[in-house]
């Protein structure tokens, strides 16, 4: 049967394989790295129009300092961003279906123009546009001891791949020649380019969202 292989960190990966179990597939979860939180002065909310997360990690490891911003209207990246956001105290997160620069328009289109954006040491680009964005970095990501994840992955197996950094270890790790076999499923068009060329099939879905990637998957498997 063919295998699922989840790539992204925990808690995320499990979630991903306990939804791939309800619909059937047979997952296993390689996390190609773990978020870990690091020290970070808070600014003043006086200074923002709004609270913008582009990752539900910033939202579980800001910390307590995180419910300082209640007071601010807040955006997320996707429906799990903003779950995460509800669970640390920020209930009502607006909920973009699209990327970083997507979810600027919607905040410059609500009015908002001085943006505090709570994110990981490294982001996806993302097109400000009218807005002004602070960005404070509240985690970062360590690579994990996955150096022989190509070995243990059988031909046909689907890779789901959740942002542009694990593509590009994904790229590292797995050779131009072995790729062939190999089905790739990207969270987006840029995680989906930094994955490189050569795999048996490659694709992502057309909004950046977990459900939609394995719908793909079940697609691929039929």
């Amino acid at each position: 049967m063919t295998r699922v292989v989840i790539l992204r960190p925990e808690p995320g990966a499990s979630r991903t394989a306990a939804r791939a179990a309800e619909l059937g597939l047979v997952a296993e979860v390689h996390p190609l790295f773990a978020p870990r939180a690091i020290d970070w002065a808070a600014p003043s909310p006086d200074r923002f129009d709004a609270l913008l997360l582009t990752s539900a990690n910033a939202a579980r490891l800001a910390g307590a300092r995180l419910t300082d911003y209640r007071v601010l209207p807040t955006y997320a990246v996707g429906r799990a961003t903003a779950r995460a956001l509800a669970e640390a105290g920020l209930a009502g997160a607006v909920a973009g279906d699209g990327d970083g620069t997507a979810i600027a328009r919607r905040i410059a289109d609500d009015g908002h123009r001085v943006v505090l954006h709570l994110a990981g040491r490294t982001v996806a680009p993302m097109e400000a546009g009218l807005l002004t964005i602070e960005r404070v970095a509240v985690y970062e990501m360590r690579r994990t001891d996955e150096d022989g994840l190509a070995d243990r992955l059988e031909p046909g197996s689907i890779l789901l791949v959740h942002s542009p950094r694990a593509g590009g270890i994904l790229a590292e790790r797995v050779s131009v020649d072995q790729r062939g076999g190999l089905h790739l499923i990207a969270i987006s068009p840029a995680a989906l380019a930094a994955c490189g060329a050569g795999w048996a099939s490659a694709e992502a879905p057309d909004t950046p969202d977990d459900e939609r990637m394995l719908a793909l998957a079940v697609r691929l498997c039929e």
